[in-house]
């Protein structure tokens, strides 16, 4: 097991057009610069300038991959195959983002690390029974890959070895296209592939409803100003979008299309993921991030693909147990673009 204890380092992939920073602490994203309308690159990700702050838990996930199960488990607890499970409870009074130490603050293991016109990564983790409560050893892995001058992919596929375990990775960026210190997201607009979301109780827990978005602050199924409702939801947005209304590509669903005025940059989302938990940076509050920025409440916004929130716990909701013999796929296409 040597391999988890390297050090964590900076990757860089760089087509000539796009250059994406990916520490193995996380499989993180720590920069990732695309051009403007007039070919400037700013850099669009919130984070820091080395691995330090985030080894020192400074991060409130930026640009990581959270697991075993993302987002919230109801009071850390769950029933699988009849035996009862109890998660850590990092963020009261529930289970967030794998436990006290998740995907996010371990080092992954290189495997693969290409160059030139289509360069990639490829991240390795062995997770183990036991690990964070989750049941049952677990082979992951993420390759990050430029696709095209200003695309890239995400893979990320998890193996239980021999017994059944929820699965749910997110990768859990926060963007911001005018540029990681251009202030707050609240003038970008969003478009949102998903007509329902899963509502939540006061400790952000789902429900179990499903609510339609016609009619609500919710409301994303044309474009709209992420800033234009946001008051009428609470502290922001952080809510499961059902992926239910949008054109399908290769496999992948259409889940989101966010857009900057100042810079007319476009990201464009795709995925296979069933939900997507869009959260507006509700919680950030005077981060030191990257050239000294300072990030505060709404400097960045998160379109985080994976299982719906609690799923575990929840029958009405797509299951997110993967059992031995199967493997969770989740891929991910983001797409830059200028109009």
């Amino acid at each position: 097991m040597a391999d988890q204890t390297q050090n964590p380092q900076i990757f860089e992939l760089n087509n000539g057009t796009m250059l994406v920073k990916i520490t193995n602490l996380g499989c993180t994203i720590t920069s990732l610069s695309v051009p403007d309308k007039n070919g400037n690159l700013a850099d669009v990700v919130l984070g820091f300038d080395s691995v330090e702050p985030y080894l020192k838990g400074a991060a409130p996930y930026f640009g990581c991959i959270v697991g075993r199960v993302a987002n919230r488990i109801r009071n850390g607890k769950f029933t699988l195959n009849g035996v009862e499970y109890t998660l850590p409870i990092n963020k009261a009074p529930n289970s967030l983002h794998g436990g006290h130490k998740g995907f996010d603050k371990v080092i992954w293991e290189v495997a693969e690390y290409k160059k030139g016109e289509n360069p990639s990564i490829t991240f390795k983790y062995q997770s183990h029974d036991g690990e964070e409560g989750y049941p049952g050893d677990l082979s992951i892995t993420a390759t990050y890959t430029l696709t095209s001058s200003t695309t890239m992919r995400l893979d990320m596929e998890a193996v239980p070895k021999d017994k059944a375990t929820p699965v749910s990775l997110a990768q859990h960026t926060y963007w911001n296209l005018a540029g990681h210190n251009s202030g707050n997201i609240l003038d970008h607009s969003i478009q949102i592939w998903g007509s329902h979301i899963t509502p939540v109780d006061e400790n952000t827990v789902p429900t179990g409803e499903i609510m339609p978005v016609k009619s609500t602050p919710f409301d994303f199924t044309s474009e709209k100003k992420v800033g234009a409702s946001i008051h009428e939801v609470g502290l922001g947005y952080d809510h499961n979008y059902i992926l239910d209304c949008g054109e399908e590509k290769s496999g992948l669903k259409r889940a989101a299309k966010l857009k900057d005025p100042s810079s007319s940059r476009v990201l464009n989302l795709w995925t296979n993921a069933p939900g997507m938990q869009f959260y507006t940076g509700n919680y950030v509050n005077g981060v030191v991030g990257k050239g000294g920025a300072v990030y505060g409440k709404h400097s960045g916004l998160c379109l985080e693909t994976q299982g719906f929130p609690n799923a575990i716990n929840q029958s009405n909701f797509p299951s997110v147990v993967v059992q031995p013999g199967e493997t969770y796929k989740h891929t991910m296409v983001f797409e830059f673009s200028v109009e």
